[in-house]
């Protein structure tokens, strides 16, 4: 009688790789809807102060941020309060310079339009935030608005 052997030997099935690049793009499309990119490198420390009444901006393209805050290098740039206008340190004097050039950057028709943020840490003194807005007025931008956090509401027993 002849003898019958089986092959017992059992092998794992490979993994279809084939739908591997569409799951990496989807997650690439993912992370790219999500994610927010920050225009601006903060060199000053920024910790807005809180408020009761606030409203959200609705058009935030036509608006310009102005940064006042203590420096992250304390090391390299004191203690006292800097002024940051997009990428860089500045003082006083080169604000009404920096709202030039971002209307000059604008579209003509909406240049009047342009929005001045003022992001200022909670702790600054006011002498600093009153020499800007002089700054302001002299280059005529009346429109300016302060960037603020919401304060929670206390439940009322």
């Amino acid at each position: 009688m002849a003898r019958f052997k089986k092959n017992i030997r059992k092998d794992v099935p490979t993994i279809n790789t084939g739908s591997m690049s569409d799951i990496i793009f989807m997650f690439l499309f993912f992370f790219m809807v999500i994610t927010n990119i920050r225009e601006t490198t903060l060199f000053v420390k920024y910790t807005p102060p809180k408020a009761t009444d606030i409203q959200k901006l609705e058009k935030k393209s036509m608006s310009c941020s102005i940064y006042i805050g203590q420096p992250v290098k304390t090391a390299v740039y004191g203690t006292e309060p800097r002024i940051q206008l997009n990428d860089q340190l500045a003082e006083v004097a080169d604000v009404q310079e920096f709202i030039l050039k971002e209307r000059a950057a604008r579209p003509e028709n909406v240049r009047q339009l342009l929005n001045t943020i003022l992001k200022v840490d909670k702790n600054v003194k006011m002498g600093i935030i009153s020499d800007i807005k002089l700054e302001l007025r002299k280059a005529n931008a009346l429109r300016i608005t302060y960037a603020t956090f919401r304060e929670a509401k206390k439940a009322e027993n």
